[in-house]
């Protein structure tokens, strides 16, 4: 198994400082899903991250699904896996072609555990894909967007598997330097560094909650995110990226106007493939509209009432309200 380094430091001591939280112990709840979700996408699953409001502890709502990404060997036998396993009712040619055009493919799991049914939202991505999308090579900005926050290792194949998990998000972490550099303040902390990486990845998405939501994950995650990102910046300082006066930290040299053209491109390139991934939610997230439908809800205190005609045709009748929703959003407004 290879797996990119994305120029590790080579302190062991420096490496688990990064590290911090990663190997976080889950909650029994998140175990037993975790366990399920394993053998429900069967002997290709590799690994899965615990990301998201229930792993931050970031105010997930009654009812909030648990987020994952799950890492595959191989697409194709992780979606006929799960298929079989009665958990989608995505065909699992099409969730392959899908995951090779546009990764990750995100899903719907209701894990039907002896205790009570549990929800999870999965995102599927290849190791190879991982590291790709974790590393400056990367398509867009979804997957390292939420995986340089607090997120948890809950499952692994086997040791070296975790090795190569906790790796690339490390990697991901030391990576935020690049995307983040030209947004920076000219002088800051850990947990400015850390807030204006947020500011940055929300403005870079389509989100149904204003930036107050920023402030929530700042204070969510302070206690395991920020000495995490005080080792990231100390990295930073020894590697000539930082300067550092001892109490605060500043870029020892500014972005080209070619790197700031590269950095808004990727953005960019990033908002139009998170808006062509919305037709594969259609596709593969069941219960898609519900869901959708619930999560503003939860984000926003809006409730929205669709008639009848846009549950039966929403790709017909529910193009209005969507539009509006976009123009007239609390992330626009607030921003």
């Amino acid at each position: 198994m290879s797996h990119l380094s994305n120029n590790l430091p080579d302190d062991p001591a420096l490496l688990a400082r990064i590290a911090t939280g990663l190997d976080e112990p889950v909650s029994s709840e998140t175990r037993q899903l975790a366990d399920y979700l394993a053998a429900a996408f069967g002997p290709a699953t590799l690994a899965l991250i615990h990301y998201g409001s229930h792993a931050q502890g970031s105010r997930p709502g009654p009812g909030s699904a648990h987020d994952f990404f799950v890492i595959v060997d191989s697409y194709a036998a992780a979606f006929q896996s799960l298929h079989l396993s009665g958990n989608t009712k995505a065909s699992p040619g099409t969730a392959t072609a899908l995951a090779r055009v546009l990764p990750p493919n995100v899903l719907r799991v209701i894990a039907l555990l002896p205790e009570q049914p549990m929800q999870a939202k999965v995102a599927v991505l290849t190791l190879r894909d991982l590291e790709r999308l974790c590393s400056p090579r990367a398509w867009d900005h979804f997957t390292q967007g939420r995986l340089f926050q607090h997120v948890q290792v809950a499952w692994t194949r086997d040791p070296e598997s975790h090795k190569a998990v906790r790796d690339i998000l490390i990697g991901a972490r030391l990576n935020t330097v690049w995307w983040g550099r030209p947004y920076l303040p000219p002088t800051f902390g850990a947990e400015e560094y850390f807030r204006r990486l947020l500011e940055t990845s929300f403005a870079a998405e389509i989100r149904p909650e204003g930036t107050e939501r920023v402030a929530q994950l700042v204070a969510a995650q302070r206690a395991v995110i920020v000495p995490a990102y005080e080792a990231v910046l100390e990295h930073f300082v020894a590697t000539r990226i930082l300067a550092t006066d001892g109490k605060s930290y500043r870029l020892t040299t500014q972005p080209t106007g070619g790197e700031r053209m590269a950095i808004r491109a990727y953005f960019a390139r990033s908002k139009a493939r998170a808006t062509a991934r919305w037709s594969k939610h259609i596709a593969l997230y069941d219960d898609w509209l519900e869901y959708i439908v619930e999560k503003i809800a939860r984000r926003t205190g809006q409730e929205i009432e669709l008639t009848e005609r846009e549950k039966r045709w929403p790709l017909i009748f529910l193009w209005p309200r969507a539009i509006d929703f976009v123009r007239n959003r609390p992330q626009r407004k607030s921003s």
